[in-house]
This record gives structure tokens, sequence and C-alpha cells, in this order.
């Protein structure tokens, strides 16, 4: 048996064709390419132990695995890349919500001061979320861009 050879697949002696290499039969023409399962499957398990990037082959497959782990991607850095913008994660979404339920607590039919205080509430709430989103957060990320023009301009881009 050659662990050194790293190929998974095999022509076949009778047929010619490609089979996988530890499989007892040929899936084309079943010719007996090992005397037996249990052989095969050995030959396999020393194969595979020969070499730490054979780890993830199986029996049954033509050709080594590639990458097993999922790619990470950073998809901020290829917007940018791109040329699309894509908009900071914010809270403020919550809060306008929020904001939202407690002036809709405030149709609900209780005493007349129950409501204004709840209507009142709610428009603080809100108030303060959209202020927030816009004010607050959109500044932040305009004076980033700002900040980025200016640094481009002086280095003399």
């Amino acid at each position: 048996m050659d662990v050194g050879n790293s190929a998974l697949a095999v022509e076949c002696p009778n047929c010619g064709l490609l089979t996988p290499r530890f499989l007892q039969y040929c899936r084309n023409c079943a010719f007996a390419l090992w005397p037996s399962g249990p052989v095969a499957s050995a030959a396999f398990q020393r194969w595979r132990d020969a070499d730490p990037a054979r780890r993830y082959a199986r029996r049954y497959d033509m050709e080594l695995p590639r990458r097993l782990e999922p790619e990470v991607i950073d998809y901020e850095e290829r917007a940018h890349r791109l040329g699309i913008h894509i908009f900071p994660s914010s809270n403020f979404p919550i809060v306008i919500c929020l904001g939202f339920f407690f002036m809709a607590l405030g149709a609900v039919p209780l005493a007349t001061p129950a409501r204004i205080a709840l209507l009142a509430i709610g428009l603080a709430i809100f108030l303060i979320g959209v202020g927030g989103w816009v004010v607050f957060e959109d500044t932040h990320m305009y004076e980033e861009v700002v900040s980025e023009d200016e640094a481009s301009e002086e280095s003399g881009d």
C-alpha cells in the first residue's frame, strides 16, 4: 500500500474509468479492487493517517475536500471597496417603537389624565429616539466621512 500517493481516485484495471480508490468494487463494472471491505477500510485508514491534510477525506470521495470550515467574509470592507454605504447599527429604532407603544396606549379608553400622560410619555420617548437617531448618530457618521475626506486632501490624493 503506497501511502505517499495522494490520489483518491484511480483508473479501474478492468474498464479504465475513474473510481474511488478505497472502495472494494469499481463503481462502473464491479471489478474487485480490494480482496474485501475490511482490507480496503484498513488501507484507507493507514493512507488517511499518513498525512494530516487527508483527515477529512472519506472512502467514497474522488478528490480531497477543499475546505470544510466556512469562509469568513468582512462585509463592511467589501461594501467599502464596492462603494456601498452601510449604515451603522443603532438601538434608536427600538426606542422609537417604544415611544409608539406608549402613544398607542394613550388611545386606549382610560381616564383622560392617564391618556394624556401616556401620550406625553410616548411622545417624549419617540422624540428622544428620532433625535438620537437623526441628530446624534447621523452627524457622528458624517463627521467620520468628513474626517476621511480631510485626511485624503492632506495626503495629496
